[in-house]
């Protein structure tokens, strides 16, 4: 067995260690989310919990792990018999990106249950993780249906399989970690909210800090074993200290003024729903219970304040987590002192990371680089710019809308999501098949079909269905499916007019927020001067596309072929990588096109690159005033997609939308 690496050997990170210690005190508080970039000791410090937690005695031979002195009336494997108990050490499940739903909720043998008439059912991690700990590495990854059922689970305290009629429940308590990098792409936030506690995690930039961390690797690297010796002593002195904190946690008392900080606090930053205020009490009481103490204070209020609101508070997927914590010591102050046994808030220096959590509001525009925010503008009128002539700063983003529903034609066979037809493991119900490798979805009336007509061969002489494995059939099932929407974004000096380019990056950033929700992966190409860039490749984190549409300048001639093979180039490879995700190419231009020979005709053999892929694309057309050429039907033509004005794209606008982008040939 690998020996882990230490917790107490993990240099900085205080909000983290603190976050998982809480959790192991008082697991009501409802688990942690842990986001960072790479290589910050997310998944060591959680994997190194483990040995911290307290034993268990759990029944012998119990399969899900229950208490033998309050055994689940309802456990698949009782009625259990009163005395026989083990002991052991408390378990760290961890629940890989991939696992099926089986895996992770357990499975039955469907076909004894047809045959024989028995719940023969195999547990699955959730019964694993039960009074231990659940962990999910890169839980952003992992499919929306997995992570509902995972979060159900956490919240209700047991898990509830469900397959054709027959059910099995079992009790599954467990304290939650997960950890993402949020470069890779954000959780929905209904289900940032069932997260108990939000911890951000970062390398740190001390010489010194990061020298220990190298030396203390690299010692636990050459001998494990030695190196967890050496750091024995610590490890059992936190051991006992969460030990001593689980008997004092039923003594602790919240008083009248803490919850009413608790209060102020949640309606002061504007949450949703109540869980916040529930998690911050159960944090805050955790914390008095650490530190050895029988009543919550301000401080503890604060601590908590900090670890559960930062992730409650994004008001849209584009807002940075986060608090202002000269507001929270404020409002603090505001609604303190009102209990006896409370002292008054000390407001104090900024907390961790110094500087206050607040986020400063934008100024009128965003610089460009340079001198750049005083030359003049391009004007829409598309006349070509003089040589030499600059970028222009970048525009701000008009208010975002909601976008008709753009869709790739057709059905898929990509990863879960909310856009386009596919087939998937959830869904309705639309046939039936032989099930290739395990049965994982019966379709009971085409296996009722394929059994019956062979009755007699097999001797049936009683009421039961003689099954066979030939007989069971798979449902295939019709549900959605998330894309790659690739944004090709005309940033020239035809587009560059403040007002037409705000409204431009408004709709991108629409579509954005459109995909976001659909669980889509999003990229962004842009072309400008001479040549085309990739803004950002093909990735899940759509915040790093606003990120990248903010600062977009503008300004040059229009080289629409050079970024429609660009585009072209980031298809291609994308295949190869995620073969299985369609693509949806979003241009959004005027139509011009300029600079080099023949920019018009190269443009138009460029976009019949796609049409000859089967790509399905959609052009915006960013055209406007009373005189229009109609260049952008035209390469939507050339594309084989459809072409929609600005206007068009609102959901609620009064001219359609086509929903499939694609005309096919009957």
């Amino acid at each position: 067995m690998t020996t882990p690496f230490p917790f107490t050997a993990v240099v900085g990170q205080d909000d983290l260690r603190l976050a998982l210690l809480l959790n192991a005190v008082s697991p009501a508080v409802g688990g942690v989310l842990v986001r960072g970039e790479k290589g910050t000791a997310k998944s060591t410090a959680v994997r190194a919990l483990s040995a911290l937690m307290p034993t268990l005695d759990v029944v012998s031979g119990c399969r899900f792990s229950c208490d033998p002195g309050s055994p689940d009336p309802g456990c698949p494997d009782g009625p259990h018999e009163p005395g026989a108990f083990e002991t052991r050490a408390a378990r760290m499940v961890e629940l890989p990106v991939g696992a099926s739903e089986d895996r992770l909720v357990g499975a039955l043998d469907i076909e004894r249950a047809l045959s024989e008439g028995v719940k023969a059912f195999e547990p699955g991690l959730l019964a694993d993780a039960h009074r231990g700990i659940l962990y999910v590495d890169e839980v952003n990854l992992l499919h929306d249906h997995l992570v509902d059922l995972l979060l159900d689970a956490a919240a209700m305290g047991a898990s509830y399989v469900e397959r054709e009629g027959v059910s099995v429940r079992h009790a599954a308590r467990f304290l939650l970690v997960g950890t993402m990098n949020p470069e890779e792409g954000e959780l929905r936030p209904q289900l940032l909210d069932r997260f108990g506690l939000t911890v951000e995690v970062a390398a740190s930039r001390e010489p010194d800090q990061r020298v220990e961390v190298v030396r203390r690797r690299l010692a636990y690297d050459d001998d494990p074993a030695g190196f967890a010796a050496r750091w024995a002593e610590e490890e059992a002195a936190v051991r006992a200290r969460i030990v001593a904190a689980r008997e004092l946690l039923p003594s602790v008392r919240l008083g009248d003024g803490a919850l009413r900080q608790i209060a102020a606090t949640c309606a002061a930053f504007e949450v949703d729903g109540m869980r916040a205020d529930i998690v911050m009490a159960r944090t805050a009481t955790a914390l008095a219970a650490w530190a050895g103490r029988t009543d919550v204070l301000a401080e503890d209020v604060r601590q908590a304040a900090l670890l559960a609101l930062p992730h409650r508070r994004r008001r849209n997927p584009f807002d940075a987590p986060g608090l202002d914590e000269d507001k929270l010591d404020e409002t603090l102050e505001e609604f303190g002192g009102s209990d006896d046994d409370d002292p008054d808030p000390d407001p104090g220096p900024d907390g961790p990371g110094g500087g206050g959590g607040g986020q400063p509001e934008p100024d009128d525009a965003p610089q460009g680089d340079g001198d750049t925010a005083a030359r003049p503008e391009a004007g829409e009128d598309g006349q070509p710019q003089p040589s030499g002539a600059g970028e222009q700063s970048a525009a701000r983003a008009s208010e975002p809308f909601r976008t008709k529903v753009l869709s790739v034609p057709g059905i898929g066979e990509g990863a879960a999501g909310r856009r386009s037809r596919a087939r998937t493991e959830h869904g309705r119900t639309t046939g039936a098949r032989r099930p290739r490798g395990a049965l994982t979805k019966l379709h009971l009336a085409a296996t009722v079909q394929a059994a019956a007509p062979h009755q007699r061969a097999r001797g049936r002489s009683g009421p039961g269905l003689v099954v066979r494995r030939d007989d069971l059939r798979q449902a295939t099932r019709e549900g959605r499916e998330g894309n790659l929407v690739l944004f090709v974004v005309d940033a020239s000096g035809s587009m560059a007019a403040r007002q037409r380019m705000s409204a431009v990056k408004g709709a991108v950033l629409s579509l954005l927020l459109d995909a976001y929700q659909r669980r889509d992966k999003v990229g962004l190409v842009t072309f400008r001067g001479t040549a085309a860039d990739v803004a950002l490749p093909p990735t899940s984190s759509v915040d790093a596309a606003a990120a990248r549409l903010e600062t977009l300048p503008t300004g040059g001639r229009t080289p629409l072929a050079a970024g429609l093979l660009r585009a072209h180039d980031v298809l291609r490879v994308e295949r190869l990588r995620d073969p299985a995700r369609r693509p949806l190419v979003v241009l959004v231009t005027d139509g011009r096109a300029t600079g080099g020979p023949e920019p018009v005709a190269l443009a138009g053999r460029a976009a019949r690159l796609f049409a000859a892929d089967g790509v399905a694309s959609v052009v915006v057309d960013c055209e406007s005033g009373p005189v229009r050429l109609g260049l952008a039907g035209q390469l939507a033509g050339e594309l084989g997609g459809t072409a929609v004005t600005l206007d068009e794209l609102r959901a609620d606008s009064i001219a359609g939308l086509v929903k499939d982008v694609q005309r096919r040939a009957a």
